[in-house]
């Protein structure tokens, strides 16, 4: 599955490794028989979206002074496996949208969406097929056991909407099985791919940790306070499904009875969608949950950025994770 470029002898530009993943994507996942499994598969991974997680595979590889070519198969599991979970998410949320268009089980079915999910989790295994054995060995250990945790959360998420008790740090530790593990892995799989030290390649694996904690606090508040025409996905469909978000539990915490009843007495109504969201929101903005929130996505990120410390990397390629981190935390998408 390699795909070869050239090695430059400066570091790429974090646009230069898109494009070149996109590259290497398209070349790699094409429709075939039976359409209607592979149309699916090939219709998800177009949608757009950052490219977060291949990307940090095959930036860190280059952090590390490895052959960032041989990156690109690890970077495209990542990014597969990523988009499969996605799909099996919009079904168990019913949700209508994914980046601004249909979700896959709406624009085909629900039985569709399951299928083409499964098909996307063993082509992402079939990525680590190109690795010599004892690195494909290594590759496979740090992403097997991220991928079982990505699960875990997922389960973790599930039952959080059955319970009241729910506590801001078991929704960290969901979040960061469910979301950032898979951030920090691709970072992780970036510098073995490389041959960096173990100490190096679990200290990037902590600031990759640390920035997707980051990364889905934002998404948590870009839900409530983001604009759905940027976002690309339905705004306050966080409280519509009636999740436990940070913006949530921040809220049930700091506000006083009248309003921590109010909430309660929404998250568990019917009442019409516009009504629920703007009674929501305007609960948030009384207890100033918004300001908590940012608040806490410049904790996590700075969290991050304390792990660059352990790397022996040079000054300058430090600085090119904290540009991108600081870069990924201004989003509105």
């Amino acid at each position: 599955m390699m795909y070869f470029y050239s090695k430059l002898n400066c570091m790429q530009t974090v646009d230069t490794y898109k494009e070149d993943f996109l590259t290497y994507l398209n070349s790699q996942v094409i429709v075939k028989e039976p359409v209607n499994l592979y149309n699916p598969v090939y219709y998800m991974l177009q949608l757009g979206g950052k490219k977060l997680r291949p990307i940090l595979t095959i930036l860190t590889c280059d952090l590390f002074n490895g052959d960032y070519n041989k990156s690109f198969d690890a970077a495209l599991a990542v990014e597969v496996f990523h988009n499969f979970t996605l799909i099996h998410d919009d079904i168990m949320d019913n949700a209508p949208l994914r980046r601004g268009e249909e979700t896959v089980h709406k624009k085909w079915d629900v039985n569709t969406g399951i299928l083409s999910g499964d098909a996307m989790m063993i082509m992402a295994y079939k990525c680590f097929e190109s690795y010599e054995p004892q690195l494909q060995s290594e590759l496979l250990y740090v992403f097997n056991k991220a991928a079982l945790e990505v699960c875990e959360g997922q389960q973790f998420d599930v039952d959080f909407e059955t319970r009241n008790d729910v506590t801001i740090v078991e929704y960290i530790k969901m979040i960061t099985y469910k979301t950032s593990i898979l951030v920090a892995v691709a970072m992780q799989m970036g510098a073995i791919i490389a041959n960096a030290k173990t100490k190096e390649a679990e200290a990037i694996y902590n600031f990759g940790l640390n920035l997707g904690i980051a990364f889905q606090l934002q998404d948590d508040y870009l839900d409530t306070f983001g604009d759905s025409k940027i976002f690309g996905k339905q705004i306050g469909g966080d409280i519509l499904e009636n999740k436990k978000t940070f913006l949530f539990l921040k809220c049930l915490e700091i506000a006083n009875d009248v309003d921590k009843n109010d909430l309660l007495h929404w998250y568990g109504s019917n009442s019409r969608v516009d009504e629920k969201v703007e009674a929501v929101t305007n609960i948030f903005k009384r207890n100033q949950v918004s300001e908590q929130t940012i608040q806490e996505i410049k904790q996590y990120t700075q969290k991050a950025f304390s792990f660059l410390d352990q790397l022996s990397i040079t000054e300058d390629k430090k600085e090119v994770l904290k540009n991108f981190g600081k870069t990924l935390m201004k989003r509105s998408v």
